[in-house]
């Protein structure tokens, strides 16, 4: 199998995957990051474009940023927005670039009790605006799915620490492919 040139982390918001991300991102690798992506683009914060587009224009411009991170030439971490797994395009789009040997996905799972923890310390995610712990709870039923069906590994976060987190991603890269040359 050819070397993947791009991990992509996948999961529920709180999940870990930005913090992972940038563990895994050096000066050779690039940090791709879809909501910042997202963001730049529209000018906009994910928060507003959900207020002003609503969630169906916010996954429209979700699947054009997650486009735009699998057509990268370069050797790249993305961390996807947790709803990326939501459109069957995306689904499409990341078992393609995983079956061509492109990317190699990393589903990062957390307990939904654990995630709600951890999301309470930020306002920033519109669909936990209501009930934190339940909607999780619903997301993890409704996308766990998803996730199993586009990744190529299942790292378990829950109650684990961003460096016991990072080394298992590198672990499992490096028993398939060799060493990730990274900065962490």
């Amino acid at each position: 199998m050819e070397t993947p040139r791009i991990i992509i982390l996948v999961g529920l918001m709180g999940s870990g995957k930005s913090a992972v991300a940038r563990r895994l991102a050096s000066d050779g690798i690039a940090l791709l990051d879809t909501d910042r992506i997202v963001e730049r683009s529209a000018g906009r914060t994910v928060r507003e474009i959900f207020a002003e587009e609503g969630e169906e224009g916010f996954r429209v411009r979700e699947e054009a940023s997650l486009a735009e991170c699998l057509s990268t030439l370069e050797r790249a971490v993305v961390a996807a927005a947790g709803g990326v797994v939501t459109r069957p395009t995306n689904r499409e789009a990341l078992n393609r670039a995983r079956a061509s040997g492109v990317a190699w996905v990393v589903w990062l799972r957390t307990d939904p009790a654990e995630l709600a923890q951890r999301v309470s310390r930020g306002g920033h995610r519109p669909l936990l605006d209501e009930d934190p712990g339940g909607t999780l709870e619903r997301l993890a039923a409704e996308r766990g799915p998803h996730y199993a069906a586009v990744s190529d590994v299942v790292v378990d976060t829950t109650g684990r620490s961003l460096d016991e987190v990072t080394t298992v991603v590198l672990g499992e890269y490096s028993q398939r492919f060799g060493r990730w040359e990274h900065n962490g």
